[in-house]
């Protein structure tokens, strides 16, 4: 019961710093509260404070250093999204969402792309690397290596770094989706791959969003 008690308090002051953090508009680099007088200000232990900090730590929110003590810090997009990426994992997810919610995220960074591609030609020309690797690999392994790369150079093309981060945490979708990957017409998904390219560096973002959906739709018939 202590433990509980204690892990709740250090929660109430994990999220009193980010308040702190959000209302007082801090950069990474600011200094924060010490311990001590975070433990005044939240009515705790400095213990849960010191619990508190070592999780916002994790995920680089916030940083100890010698002599400079707690100042913010820079979330860890990575970390963080390998934690949530799990959490999708546990819960389960029917994998009908997982599909659907892919098909929204990577639908949405589409007309970003096509703003991309008119600006820089080598979007096209990587990507176009990238599906011509993809279609001479035998490697079961490789293909879904390169497929993943290949979805999240798209949407990194897109220049919204949010919506790749949400797109990581659909990585599960890959993991449920490993057989039917290898099963896959593969040679039709590599020409989707290109038809899909082809149409955004030509504007059509009609066909592009259509060809999208053909391509990730096709798992449906394996749920």
């Amino acid at each position: 019961m202590e433990f509980v008690k204690r892990q709740n308090l250090s929660e109430m002051v994990a999220e009193g710093i980010k308040n702190l953090i959000v209302e007082q508009a801090l950069k990474p680099g600011d200094r924060l509260p010490t311990e001590q007088e975070m433990a005044d200000r939240f009515g705790v232990s400095r213990v849960s404070v010191r619990e508190a900090t070592k999780a916002l730590s994790f995920l680089g929110i916030i940083r100890a250093a010698p002599r400079r003590g707690l100042t913010v810090g820079e979330v860890d997009m990575r970390r963080v999204t390998e934690y949530l990426g799990f959490h999708l994992a546990l819960t389960n997810y029917p994998n009908a969402q997982l599909l659907e919610t892919r098909i929204v995220i990577e639908s949405g960074g589409l007309p970003h792309i096509v703003k991309a591609m008119a600006e820089d030609a080598t979007l096209h020309e990587r990507l176009s690397e990238m599906t011509a690797a993809l279609g001479q690999t035998r490697s079961a392994q490789r293909r879904i290596d390169g497929d993943i790369a290949f979805h999240r150079e798209l949407l990194q093309a897109s220049g919204l770094g949010p919506l790749v981060a949400f797109n990581d945490l659909l990585q599960i979708f890959f993991n449920r989706f490993r057989q039917s990957l290898l099963d896959a017409e593969w040679d039709k998904g590599v020409r989707q791959h290109q038809r899909l390219i082809d149409s955004l560096r030509d504007g059509d973002l009609e066909t592009a969003q259509q060809t999208l959906s053909d391509h990730l739709n096709y798992h449906k018939s394996r749920l």
